[in-house]
This record gives structure tokens, C-alpha cells and sequence, in this order.
């Protein structure tokens, strides 16, 4: 049996201080719930944009739409905003809404306890929090996935990862291996391609490259965002469209794969060598893995300081790295550019439910949820942007606001009601099963690639659904679908 102490408000614990946790607290101010506070592990607020500093780091989705609708970001210069310039902006709605009045830092979560009243939430410290509701703003991608290379530690120069990218390294003139092919190391190779004396690009996978320059903003188009707010939101709302129109490739819709594929396609014949041509060529439809998104990559690659290495690592050495055709690729910088553990979400956090039952217990088969916000057999404890949120080119923006406005009615139900809610097993498991079904007709599941978007039996870990159909599903919470218990 599931009760809530009697008390007028609930007291919110927030975990992450990302734009999920940023957007969450700034919900919950408005609806005068102040009782709140976010955890953060780390000494600043940020996620993505404080975690990512390498060379050349910016959002792949279009600046003003890579914002929230109620507050445009009308400063940027091009159309891609860079990692500094977006952890300013986040930073700036941050403190604007008074959000950073409730975090926490250097506080990391390590267990969440749900008693049959409330959640004891545990930090590493030992510390214990009391919530009556707890809300995961953990964020996706950030656990760095570390590859299992021989003889690494061996490496005389500097390696890390590129999510934790080292400020002492000097890529000037230097000799730069990177390990990777995705965004992240697209970025870094056309950014530091110019820079370096050498860069070996290690590839394991080719991918597919959308061509899309980074092209500047005129002024006066800069000028009316600043000055007319209406003129703001319909210019996020047209890039919205256009973006909505890339991310129905992935979903079915025939004449934009076909349209989509045709840009990749005629991006990659800029390449003139045959040879390198072949080596970035995928072996995979386009869409299956996310597209990365650069107008200059292949311009990159062809420069004659650059050379895209597909034999496989065998081992690093002191010097370098030495593949299995037995070269040795001396360096004196390696970067691991190969992706995060997608599939953690809340890990290694534990979570114990109602009945004692845990996390691993209804994630044993699959990461089993509720519209991705909510967990069976877990009362009061909401997700943002969990486990089988849209994929594709979909913004991620988009989906933490329609995620948080499902959330906050929620809330708004706990409150009103005096209740705590949890989903139906069986809905869950029935609405979780569509999901997954659709998904595997769509090109992630026919595609022929392996990638994070897929389990380890390759079955789609995300939702195929466009952004407007998501807010239309998530308008409003279906009462029926939550068990509620009354204090």
C-alpha cells in the first residue's frame, strides 16, 4: 500500500542541472512550488555544454531552435551556436528564472528509496534527502563509453576522452589521433584539422554526413530578434518545420528519405580521391545511425595533413597507435571520441519501488517505462527525456519541454489530489510494446547498422514519432493509465 504524508506541498528533489533540471525548476517556480531543490554532482550547473569543451564543439541542431519557445536565443551569429555560447545562454535563463537559487552542487546521487510515504535519496557522501517526489533530469549522454584498447595506459602522450577534454593539451602542431566518427569527432577533425601537423582519423564506421554549412545570420534578421519577440518565435517555429521534414525520413516517409539520402549522397561525391571516397562510403541506409550534420567535414578529410585510418587498433604503444596492418600511427595526442553509455540513464544510481523492487528489476529485459517520463511499481519518481524518447534529428529541446509539461501536470495532480501516482504495469508494457514495433519497421530497425539508438538484440531504443504527434499525445495525462493512492 502507497501513502504520502499529510503535509501541504510536496518537496521536490531535482537531479541534474542540465537543461532538463534547469527547465524542471523553472515549472515547478511557476506554479509556486518552491519547495525544491536540484542535485547537481558537479560545481557548476551545465550537463552537455559544460561537460563538452573540445575543439569545434557545437549543437548540431539549428541555434534558435536549439532554445526554449517562451525565451528565444536571439544571440547567435550562424546557425550552429558553439558549446560556450550555449552554456552561456542556459546559464543566463538559469539565473533570469531563478532557478539557480535551488541547486545543490557537488552533490551526487547514489541511491533513491522509496519508504511506502517518501523517497530517501542517498548521495555518494552518505548524506540522506527526504522528497515526496523525485524527478530524474539526468540527461542521456553523459557517461563516456571508454573503448577496451590494449596497452593504453602505456601511451606516452596525453589521451582522454572527448567529453573530458584535456585543457593542458596543445593541439597546435601537434600529431592528433582521434578514435571515433561520429558528431563529436567530426567536429574536432574539422576544427583542428588546420591546426595540427598530423591527424589520423581512426575509423571504425563511416558515417553518413548531412551537408549543412554553418552559415552566418544577417544582422538586421538578428536586429528583429532582439527587437520584436513575435518575429522570434516564428522564425524558431520555421526552422521547427524544417527540421520536422528531415526527421520524417527516419519515420517512413518515402519522399523525404529519398530526399535526405540524395543530400548525403552528393556530399559524399564532393570527395575527388576514389580511394577515400570508398573508405567514408557507409555500408548502412541513411538514417539508421544518427546523421551527423557538417558542411566541411569531407573538406576536412581531404586536406593532405589528414588521413582516415580504417584498419583496425590493435594495440597503443608509447608512441602511438598501431593498427593490424601493422603500422605504427605515431601521436602526441589521442582522443576518444566513441560515445557514451546511452543505456544507462539513471545508472549507476539504484532505485528501489514500491515491494522493494528495484530499477534492475523491471529494466532486467528492457529499460520497461511510461511515455518515457514515468516508471511502473515507482511512485511519485518522473523521468525527463528517459528511456525510448524520439530519435532521429528530432531537437532534444523540443522533447525535455513537451516531457517537463507532461511532468508538471502530474505534479499538479500529487498536489491537488494528495495523492502519489504511479503507472500501470500493463499499460506501460502494452504502449512500450507499440513503440518498439513500429520502431522496427522504421529505417533504424531495416537500416543495417549498429548503433546506440538499437538494444543488444537490435531492437530500436526510441520512439518513432514526430515532435508534433508527441505533443499531441502528451497534451494531457490519461488518469486511467496511473494508479493513485490517496494520503
Amino acid at each position: 500500500m502507497v501513502h504520502v504524508d499529510d503535509h501541504a506541498t510536496p518537496r521536490v528533489l531535482v537531479i541534474g542541472s542540465g537543461i532538463a533540471g534547469i527547465l524542471t525548476g523553472i515549472e515547478l517556480r511557476a506554479r509556486g512550488l518552491t519547495d525544491f531543490t536540484i542535485l547537481e554532482k558537479a560545481d557548476t550547473l551545465g550537463g552537455t555544454w559544460r561537460d563538452n569543451v573540445y575543439p569545434g564543439v557545437a549543437c548540431d541542431v539549428p541555434a534558435h531552435l536549439y532554445s526554449f519557445s517562451f525565451a528565444p536565443n536571439v544571440h547567435p551569429t550562424t546557425r550552429f551556436a558553439s558549446g560556450p555560447q550555449l552554456w552561456d545562454y542556459f546559464r543566463e535563463i538559469a539565473e533570469r528564472y531563478r532557478v539557480t537559487e535551488h541547486i545543490r552542487y557537488g552533490t551526487e546521487v547514489a541511491d533513491a528509496r522509496w519508504d511506502g510515504s517518501r523517497w530517501t535519496v542517498t548521495t555518494t557522501t552518505g548524506e540522506s534527502l527526504v522528497a515526496d517526489v523525485v524527478v530524474s533530469a539526468v540527461g542521456r549522454l553523459q557517461q563516456p563509453s571508454l573503448p577496451d584498447i590494449p596497452g593504453i595506459s602505456d601511451f606516452r602522450g596525453r589521451v582522454f576522452h572527448s567529453a573530458r577534454w584535456d585543457p593542458a593539451a596543445d593541439v597546435d602542431g601537434a600529431r592528433l589521433g582521434i578514435v571515433g566518427t561520429g558528431s563529436s569527432a567530426t567536429q574536432m577533425t574539422v576544427a583542428t584539422a588546420p591546426r595540427v601537423a598530423h591527424l589520423d582519423l581512426f575509423q571504425r564506421t563511416a558515417q553518413w554526413i548531412f551537408p549543412m554549412d554553418n552559415t552566418p545570420i544577417p544582422w538586421w534578421r538578428r536586429t528583429l530578434m532582439r527587437l520584436v519577440p513575435g518575429y522570434a518565435r516564428r522564425y524558431r517555429a520555421g526552422i521547427k518545420r524544417w527540421v520536422d521534414e528531415i526527421g520524417r525520413a527516419a519515420t517512413g516517409d518515402p519522399r523525404a528519405a529519398d530526399e535526405r539520402r540524395q543530400a548525403c549522397v552528393d556530399a559524399l561525391n564532393t570527395v575527388r580521391d576514389p580511394d577515400l571516397r570508398a573508405k567514408l562510403t557507409p555500408d548502412y541506409e541513411v538514417g539508421c545511425k544518427r546523421l551527423v550534420i557538417s558542411g566541411e567535414f569531407y573538406d576536412a578529410v581531404q586536406r593532405d595533413n589528414v588521413e582516415v585510418v580504417t584498419a583496425g587498433i590493435q594495440r597503443v604503444e608509447a608512441d602511438g597507435v598501431r593498427t593490424t596492418d601493422g603500422e605504427l600511427h605515431e601521436l602526441d595526442t589521442l582522443v576518444l571520441a566513441t560515445g557514451f553509455h546511452a543505456d544507462a540513464y539513471l545508472r549507476p544510481m539504484t532505485v528501489t519501488g514500491e515491494d522493494g523492487i528495484t530499477l534492475d528489476d523491471i529494466w532486467a529485459d528492457v529499460p520497461m517505462n511510461y511515455k518515457s517520463v514515468a516508471l511502473p511499481h515507482m511512485p511519485n519518481f518522473f523521468l525527463i527525456n528517459g528511456p525510448f524518447s524520439p530519435g532521429g534529428s528530432a531537437s532534444v529541446l523540443s522533447i525535455i519541454e513537451i516531457h517537463v509539461g507532461y511532468v508538471m501536470q502530474l505534479i499538479d495532480r500529487v498536489v491537488a489530489d494528495r495523492v502519489a501516482l504511479e503507472p500501470d504495469p500493463d499499460r506501460s508494457a502494452e504502449l512500450l510494446a507499440a513503440i518498439r514495433e513500429q520502431a522496427s519497421k522504421t529505417v533504424w530497425g531495416t537500416g543495417g547498422c549498429s548503433s546506440w539508438y538499437l538494444d543488444r538484440n537490435g531492437v530500436p531504443l526510441v520512439n518513432p514519432i514526430l515532435l508534433d504527434d508527441l505533443a499531441a499525445d502528451m497534451a494531457h495525462p490519461e488518469p486511467t493509465d496511473f494508479h493513485a493512492v490517496p494520503r
